[in-house]
C-alpha cells in the first residue's frame, strides 16, 4: 500500500517525518516504495526547519499564513490555524499535482496534533478540500491526543482536541487515534522522549505498507494482505498496534525438527507478539468494540505455518467477537516474528465523549471569566471618567 503523507503543525510534521524516515528504510533495505510524497505543512518557519527526513523545497516544506503569523506559528488559536488553511489550501493542492508518482498512491495520511494551533485547525480543512477534489482516494487522519499534563494545565489544549476532533470525524474515512501518554518513558529527555513516540507511532505502519508492494516472490505472503484489504478494514475510530516476539538463532542440538515442544513454542511466540501488539495499541480502548479488525503477521518463512494463523485468528476473535477479522502473513523478518494489529470502526471511544463534555465547560467557563473581566474593567473605566486625559 502506498500513502501520500501531509503533516501539519509542528507534531504533524514530525510524525510525517518518521513516514519519510521508514520509506527511506524500505527503499534501502527491500527496494519498495511505500511513501509517494511526504509534505509537512506549518506557521512556523522554525519548526518547518527542524526536519531531517522530508525534503527541504518549498514544494515539501509549506508555510501556510505567512502574513497573518509571520512566520511564528498561531499561538494555539486552532480558528486560525483553520482560517489560514483555508486561504492557503492551493499551496498544499500544488505541492501534490508536482508529486511524480501521486497517482499510485491508494491512500492519503494526513497528520497532526490534537492539542496545538496549525496542526489541530488545519487538517480537517485540508481533508475536506481533498475530499471534495480527490473523490476515488480514501483520506485517512492520523491524530495525536495531548500528554495528561496539557490536559490538566491547559484549556485550551481541551478545547483544540475535542474541536479537532469533530471536525475530523466529519470528513475523514478513519481516524487513527494516538495517545502520547501510553508512550512515555519518564526518566528520557524531552527530545529523545518525543523522537521515541514519534518512533512508535509510525512503526506499526512499516510492515503493513509493504506487504502489498512486494516484487519477489518469495518474500510474498501466501495470503497477501494488499492495499484493498486495508482500505476495507478501515473506518471512523482506529487504532493500530506492533508486536514482536524474538525467535532464538538456534535450535538445541539432537532436537528433531518436528518436537513437540517446538510446535507448542512456535505458537506460544505468536501469541506473545499478539499480545504485545494489543497492550501496546496506540489509544486505550475496549477491543469488543470494534466491528472491523487486521492482523498481519511477519516472520521467517519456516516459522509460520498454519497452526499459528489459526491460534491467533482465535485468540482476536475472542478479544473481538463482533468484528469482521481480515489477517495476513508477510516471510520478511528476521530472528523475530512480528504481528501488526488494527482494530476499526470502535462504537465507543470514551476518552473522545469525555473531551466533547469538558469542551462545552471549558466554553462555558472562558465565557464567564471573559464577562468579569469586562465587568472589571467597566468599573475602571467608570471611576478614571473625570481624571483628564493627555490624548488629543
Amino acid at each position: 500500500m502506498k500513502l501520500l503523507v501531509i503533516g501539519f503543525g509542528q507534531c504533524g510534521s514530525n510524525v510525517a517525518d518518521c513516514f519519510a524516515r521508514i520509506n527511506k528504510r524500505s527503499r534501502a533495505q527491500r527496494r519498495i516504495e511505500i511513501v509517494t510524497g511526504c509534505f509537512a505543512v506549518n506557521t512556523d518557519l522554525a519548526d518547518l526547519s527542524g526536519l531531517a527526513h522530508i525534503k527541504s523545497d518549498y514544494r515539501h516544506r509549506i508555510l501556510i499564513g505567512g502574513r497573518k503569523s509571520g512566520g511564528h506559528g498561531v499561538g494555539k488559536i486552532n480558528e486560525l490555524g483553520a482560517e489560514v488553511a483555508r486561504e492557503d489550501a492551493d499551496k498544499v493542492i500544488d505541492a501534490i499535482r508536482a508529486t511524480p508518482h501521486f497517482f499510485e498512491s491508494d491512500a492519503f495520511m494526513l497528520c497532526a496534533g490534537a492539542a496545538g494551533g496549525t496542526g489541530s485547525g488545519s487538517i480537517s480543512v485540508i481533508t475536506q478540500i481533498l475530499k471534495e477534489r480527490y473523490i476515488d482516494k480514501p483520506i485517512y487522519n492520523l491524530i495525536i491526543l495531548p500528554f495528561e499534563h496539557e490536559e490538566r494545565t491547559e484549556e485550551r489544549t481541551i478545547y483544540n482536541s475535542a474541536t479537532c476532533l469533530k471536525s475530523a470525524s466529519a470528513v475523514a474515512d478513519a481516524i487513527f487515534l494516538v495517545d502520547n501518554q501510553r508512550y512515555v518513558r519518564k526518566n528520557a529527555t524531552l527530545r529523545n522522549n518525543l523522537a521515541g513516540i514519534n518512533h512508535l507511532i509510525v512503526e506499526p505502519f512499516y510492515n503493513l505498507l509493504c506487504a502489498g508492494e512486494e516484487k519477489k516472490a518469495k518474500y510474498v505472503g501466501a495470503r497477501l494482505l494488499d492495499a484493498g484489504d486495508i482500505i476495507q478494514s478501515i473506518a471512523g475510530w482506529t487504532v493500530i498496534g506492533y508486536g514482536q516476539a524474538q525467535i532464538p538463532p538456534f535450535r538445541l542440538p539432537f532436537r528433531s525438527a518436528s518436537n513437540f515442544r517446538d510446535k507448542s513454542t512456535e505458537i506460544h511466540r505468536g501469541i506473545e507478539a499478539m499480545d504485545a501488539a494489543i497492550s501496546e495499541l496506540s489509544f486505550k480502548c475496549n477491543p469488543e468494540d470494534a466491528a472491523r479488525a487486521l492482523y498481519l503477521v511477519s516472520a521467517p518463512g519456516k516459522e509460520m505455518n498454519l497452526s499459528v494463523i489459526k491460534e491467533l485468528g482465535e485468540y482476536l476473535k475472542s478479544l473481538t467477537p463482533e468484528a469482521i477479522i481480515r489477517n495476513g502473513d508477510y516471510p520478511r523478518e528476521r530472528g523475530a516474528l512480528d504481528v501488526s494489529v488494527i482494530l476499526s470502526e470502535l462504537k465507543d471511544v470514551e476518552k473522545v465523549r469525555r473531551y466533547y463534555l469538558e469542551a462545552a465547560q471549558v466554553v462555558s467557563t472562558i465565557k464567564k471569566r471573559q464577562e468579569e473581566i469586562d465587568a472589571k474593567l467597566k468599573e475602571i473605566d467608570e471611576v478614571s471618567k473625570d481624571v483628564p486625559s493627555l490624548l488629543q
